[in-house]
């Protein structure tokens, strides 16, 4: 397939930047899929996989099809101290290791193996499961092993405030709004199925007494307090009717796929709090929710797991775009594939985001996944239009792109800036939430989405001075850190944020200051051997902004930041050049770091595409500048 790229005549010995390059178009290519997408495998913690198997539990559902294959997995995650992590190389989750623990039990291991007696041990070394998040906790009450007065409240009334009232619905990011709205079942209905066994060892002594506690301080541990008095009386009026609307509220979102969301989180509780309301498990609806999950699921040498999310618009938006810049003609069979099937995913219908649009303002976005019509995200689709303007323009790809545009537009906040999935969406009061204790409870307006917009309208013609860029471009050059680089939410961390903006502000020649500034960052922070990383840690302390291993994407990011700001002949980029060459491996890289970002300090993503598509990209521009 690689035989349709433009190549250099045959005379010419070819660089070893572009030998890479070569070798990196022959394996993307060989991966398409015949409908035109690409998707890497979406790599988290093994959380996503322990869920899995304690919602199997609660449902009493049965797992022999996967148990070896999972437990295989699992262990194969733990590290050398007994613990598991956020990501590769962090330090010891209390949480995560719990919910590693509980689903090998629930597995069937024995409590007295190695592995469960030294995760075990780091467990009541960190406090136990007193000191675990909110969600741990919610998992384990749901089976008896932790006491619900100790899980902060919440009143499935919420359901009935309107958009302008705090603490609707609407006030949590789409993706906590999926997660809260059946929780709000859950929680009020304090099930409790138990497991064939104990799990009193996680209950480290001494720390008996905070179980039944909920920290927080103020109105909210009132607040809680009555609550749950109310939870406990026999007759609660109007809580069934609020209930009831939760479960329409629910039913309405499921999508195609059956899941909710396109991510685990609402999928999983979803579920949960359907069967409390009385939905059997081969009704339609949970039917598909369960069939759908396995769509999420992998199973290979690395042991049966599950996938938080699937990405394929994304990482088919990323691909094309490498494969343009390694010279693939606009024309050509793969191009045109990964175009229709961009072009047929665009989503026309409505959804949450229209709470605070404009009235009328129609659909034209993407999504990240196959099948999440309710929820397109600013970040996908501004991928995706800059990916079909590098495609072969036919009226569709045309008119796919104006419906986009529009719908950018409208997205904008009134800061001026973009956030992912809605505008406006930055009411702090969810924070003070005793049961927002972990992730990302609002989508803000952030440098790299906003970064990604300019980018887009830009190069639609928008004018930079214009009402719609000159307040996104005033909100980007304010966001630049003082050691010269940005913060980026959906990637790690000052590395991506700083290419994102580069990569929007250098084309415009509006922040010259601004960008000579993020250069030097970028040269200060490349490591000895040629390349660029920066660990998940930098979310939780400054000092580590560009800091870390190297990593092939985070180093394709830096030359891309260099690349861009017209420095991509200095010995900088050369060396970052070199460095990707030298660690080619089979036409593509290893990366076991994540460098995807879910939410700051708590979630991360290792995108298996990255390793790919960003070297891709990066290789490409210096072989061009070689040649």
């Amino acid at each position: 397939m690689a035989d349709t790229l433009l190549r250099r005549p045959e005379t010419a010995a070819p660089s070893g930047a572009s030998r890479a390059v070569r070798a990196a178009t022959d394996h993307l290519l060989d991966r398409q899929d015949p409908m035109g997408w690409w998707a890497g495998e979406l790599e988290t913690n093994v959380t996503m996989t322990a869920e899995h198997v304690l919602l199997l539990a609660f449902l009493g559902l049965p797992h022999h099809d996967i148990r070896e294959s999972a437990i295989r997995h699992l262990l194969g995650a733990q590290r050398d101290d007994g613990s598991w992590g956020l990501y590769h190389d962090a330090p010891a989750d209390v949480s995560t290791t719990i919910e590693a623990y509980v689903a090998l039990r629930a597995l069937g291991v024995d409590a007295m193996r190695p592995e469960l007696r030294s995760a075990l041990r780091v467990i009541l070394e960190q406090g136990g499961v007193a000191h675990a998040r909110v969600f741990t906790k919610i998992w384990l009450a749901l089976f008896g092993a932790y006491p619900w007065e100790g899980v902060p409240s919440m009143p499935p009334e919420l359901v009935w405030l309107p958009p302008r009232v705090p603490l609707n619905l609407y006030d949590f990011a789409c993706w906590a709004r999926g997660t809260v709205a059946p929780l709000l079942i859950v929680i009020s209905r304090r099930p409790c199925r138990p497991l064939p066994f104990s799990l009193d060892e996680l209950v480290a002594p001494g720390t008996e007494w905070r179980l039944r506690r909920v920290e927080a301080t103020g109105f909210f541990a009132w607040a809680d307090r009555v609550q749950k008095v109310y939870d406990r009386l026999s007759v609660q009026p109007g809580r069934d009717r609020a209930r009831g609307r939760l479960v329409e509220w629910i039913r309405e979102r499921q999508e195609e796929d059956g899941g909710w969301g396109g991510i685990q989180p609402p999928w999983v509780y979803s579920l949960i709090a359907l069967h409390l309301e009385g939905m059997p498990l081969d009704h339609p609806v949970m039917r598909r929710g369960l069939e759908g999950l396995r769509r999420f699921s992998l199973d290979d040498d690395g042991g049966w797991r599950l996938q938080a999310c699937i990405s394929p618009v994304w990482d088919t938006a990323l691909a094309l775009l490498a494969l343009r810049r390694a010279g693939l003609p606009a024309d050509a069979e793969p191009v045109r594939r990964a175009a229709d099937w961009l072009v047929s995913e665009q989503i026309l219908g409505g959804g949450d985001w229209q709470v605070r649009c404009p009235p009328g303002t129609e659909g034209g976005g993407w999504a990240f996944e196959f099948d999440n019509d309710i929820y397109p995200d600013v970040d996908d689709t501004t991928i995706v239009v800059l990916a079909l303007l590098a495609a072969e323009s036919t009226p569709a790809v045309q008119d796919a792109i104006e419906r986009a545009r529009r719908w950018v537009t409208a997205m904008r906040s009134s800061n001026g800036a973009w956030a992912a999935f809605d505008r406006d969406n930055v009411r702090k009061i969810v924070y003070r939430l005793p049961f927002a204790d972990f992730g990302a409870m609002l989508d803000p307006p952030t440098e790299d989405v906003t970064a990604h917009a300019i980018e887009m309208l830009a190069a639609l013609g928008e004018p930079v001075d214009g009402v719609t860029l000159a307040p996104a471009v005033a909100y980007l050059r304010a966001a630049q850190q003082p050691q010269g680089s940005w913060f980026g939410r959906w990637g790690v961390n000052h590395i991506y944020g700083t290419w994102c903006a580069v990569s929007a502000l250098a084309p415009l020649g509006v922040a010259d200051e601004g960008v000579a500034r993020a250069v030097a960052w970028t040269r200060r922070v490349q490591n000895r051997d040629g390349g660029w990383g920066e660990t998940c840690a930098s979310y939780r302390d400054d000092s580590f902004a560009g800091v870390g291993d190297s990593t092939a994407s985070q180093t394709a990011w830096a030359m891309l930041t260099l690349q861009a700001a017209g420095h991509g002949a200095d010995a900088s980029c050369v060396a970052g050049a070199r460095h990707l060459v030298d660690s080619q491996r089979g036409g593509t890289w290893d990366e076991p770091q994540h460098t995807g970002t879910g939410f700051p300090g708590d979630f991360y993503i290792n995108y298996h595409l990255y390793r790919h598509v960003f070297p891709l990209l990066a290789l490409a521009s210096h072989a061009g500048q070689e040649g």
